[in-house]
């Protein structure tokens, strides 16, 4: 394939600023695409080794049209994962006072993230969803739109000006990005691992969510994100998408992962990676009974009392 990245344009994303962080990035061709589907299409056809998308912010959750196209479609594989501290700027072009604002534009996950803002400088003024907040920029370039919320960094790419900066209604907000590629051999672990699965509920009945969660629990797994999203199918189908601690080589993982297909309708792999908030010396310890040492001397056990050797 190609050595060129996708990623969520255009030029002037935060994207593309958390994306230049990964060393990795300083070797490969950067291309910029007009939406999430269509970055992730471009591993899916073998025109870019790699897409790099958001999926979760610390202020509404996970992104669902990432979280719905690694559902949905050929199935692909999450490698690495990069937090993004988030403050907007507001940029206007040159001469625009905060009174000449009427409309203003950003990526829709952008909008929770300034909304108690907006409301105290701007609340007359008309909100459009745009396909990022650099697309935003490039609107307001265009007269589109009077006012776009972006990084500051974005400003001189679209020949605007950052009438206010710093904005942001939630203290240290960030945003988590991920490297998705197409499946293969996940890195190996460095113990201090996040797993990410799709699940699929088998029927619908009661308790059917906590036989889902106690495959993680009754193996001392802590989960960082569970989300139901609808399949599609009509009014209350769901399936699940969860981050976990841990690494699929870990015996405690993989036996969870077993457990899950077997309760299962799907089960969905959508990668183990290393986690981006915490180096291994900072991973939390495994409680007692689920260490893979644990795990291999329960196993050695039954093996011996299937052998008469208890």
């Amino acid at each position: 394939m190609p050595a060129s990245y996708a990623y969520l344009g255009p030029e002037g994303t935060f994207t593309e600023v958390a994306l230049r962080t990964l060393p990795e990035a300083a070797t490969r061709e950067l291309n910029p695409y007009v939406s999430v589907q269509s970055a992730l299409d471009a591993v899916r056809t073998g025109e870019a080794e790699a897409a790099f998308v958001p999926i979760e912010n610390s202020v509404e959750g996970g992104i669902t049209t990432t979280l719905d196209e690694l559902v949905a479609g050929e199935p692909l594989m999450i490698y690495r994962e990069v937090l993004l501290s988030i403050t907007f700027a507001l940029l206007v072009r040159p001469g625009t006072k905060l009174a000449d604002i009427k409309t203003v534009s950003a990526h829709p996950a952008a909008q929770p993230q300034v909304r108690n803002w907006l409301r105290a400088h701007l609340p007359d003024a008309l909100w459009e969803s745009a396909a990022s907040n650099a697309d935003a920029a490039r609107l307001v370039q265009e007269g589109r739109y009077d006012a776009a919320f972006a990084g500051e960094f974005a400003a001189a790419r679209y020949g605007l000006e950052a009438l206010e900066t710093g904005i942001h209604d939630a203290e240290n907000a960030q945003t988590r990005f991920v490297l998705v590629g197409r499946p293969a051999r996940p890195a190996a672990p460095t113990g201090a691992d996040k797993t990410s699965v799709v699940l699929w509920q088998r029927d619908d009945h009661p308790g059917a969510l906590r036989d889902l969660l106690g495959e993680f629990a009754s193996r001392g797994i802590n989960l960082m994100l569970l989300q139901s999203r609808p399949t599609g199918a009509g009014i209350g189908n769901y399936c699940f998408c969860v981050d976990a601690e841990g690494h699929i080589s870990d015996r405690r993982m993989a036996e969870t992962l077993m457990g899950l297909r077997r309760v299962c309708l799907q089960v969905r792999f959508l990668g183990s990676y290393p986690r981006a908030d915490i180096t291994p010396g900072e991973a939390r310890p495994t409680l007692p009974g689920t260490s893979d040492e644990e795990f291999m001397a329960a196993a050695d056990w039954v093996a011996r009392c299937q052998d008469g050797r208890f």
